[in-house]
């Protein structure tokens, strides 16, 4: 049996040559099934030689019924990004549960796998990149970069991953900095870890929106749960219960005359701030003059997170 046929994989793979493999790495991929790095990648494999990441960002991989109608219906436009099943054994000797015997790791796209999966889908298209599981903080950090402007990357599943860059890299600073992005960017999404279980559980459901559980993450825990009411309340104000109608010598005083409405008081004018754009500087100066410490403080932190 061709070493094509024990790993089944394309005709293009079958076609591929060997060049200068160790003993070493052929024996392990004999006992694995892996491909070898001296094995030209094929650009089209069956969907059974590839794994999902076990390293993946996404706890849940969601909402694939739509984009199973699309691969069905569109084909598969843009190819997963992989790495050899032999790369990531050697970088990840721990996290090897649920490969089976898939010659491929997915590292970007595990979405589409799985939607490609329940499409009922035979192969799928390939790109190979051992350099991308090199180490825990290279795979992670992969999949991090390629989902992180994703809408469908749970908030809190991305700070948790965010975390997990910190732990390797020593700092947020670095974090930030591999990413792309502000330190301010990198500490609002880790505020949301400092959450009450609680008050996480109401942020994964969408009881508590993203933006202000990132302000509430900041505060003590003791703090957090009256904010958060506050939050959801001023989200979803309670509804006001009807008042029975009043009544007169015990008979119901709807029919009685109206009493004379109240006078309705004029609203003070709502004041407006006249901004000359200049400049960042002349900005910054009139919100300054016309905002009160606390509005200020929250514009900022507006701002901030439309960074």
């Amino acid at each position: 049996m061709s070493k094509a046929d024990k790993l089944g994989v394309s005709a293009s793979f079958a076609r591929a040559q060997p060049v200068g493999v160790s003993s070493r790495r052929a024996a392990i991929a004999e006992a694995t099934g892996a491909p070898t790095s001296g094995v030209l990648p094929p650009s089209e494999v069956p969907i059974e030689a590839l794994a999902h990441n076990p390293l993946n960002l996404r706890e849940d991989l969601t909402d694939l019924d739509e984009l199973a109608q699309s691969l069905i219906v569109r084909g598969q436009l843009q190819p997963l990004a992989v790495a050899t099943r032999m790369a990531f054994m050697e970088a990840h000797p721990g996290q090897t549960d649920g490969l089976g015997r898939a010659p491929y790791v997915v590292i970007d796209g595990n979405r589409r796998l799985a939607a490609a999966q329940l499409a009922g889908l035979k192969t799928m298209h390939i790109h190979v990149n051992d350099a991308l599981a090199a180490s825990a903080a290279d795979i992670l950090e992969s999949a991090l970069i390629a989902n992180v402007h994703r809408v469908d990357v749970a908030p809190l599943d991305q700070a948790r991953a965010i975390q997990e860059l910190v732990d390797v890299h020593g700092s947020q600073a670095q974090v930030a900095k591999r990413l792309g992005k502000t330190p301010a960017w990198v500490s609002q999404r880790l505020a949301l870890l400092n959450l009450t279980p609680t008050l996480q559980e109401k942020v994964e459901t969408g009881e508590l929106k993203v933006e202000p559980a990132r302000r509430i993450g900041r505060l003590p825990q003791e703090e957090q749960e009256s904010a958060a009411s506050e939050s959801i309340n001023a989200v979803n104000p309670p509804r006001q219960r009807t008042r029975p109608a009043p009544t007169v010598n015990g008979v119901n005083a709807v029919n009685a005359a109206p009493p004379a409405p109240a006078p309705v008081p004029t609203p003070a004018p709502t004041p407006r701030i006249t901004i000359a754009t200049d400049s960042p500087e002349t900005i910054a100066d009139a919100l300054t003059a016309h905002l009160t410490p606390d509005d200020l403080k929250a514009v900022t932190e507006l701002l901030v997170t439309r960074i």
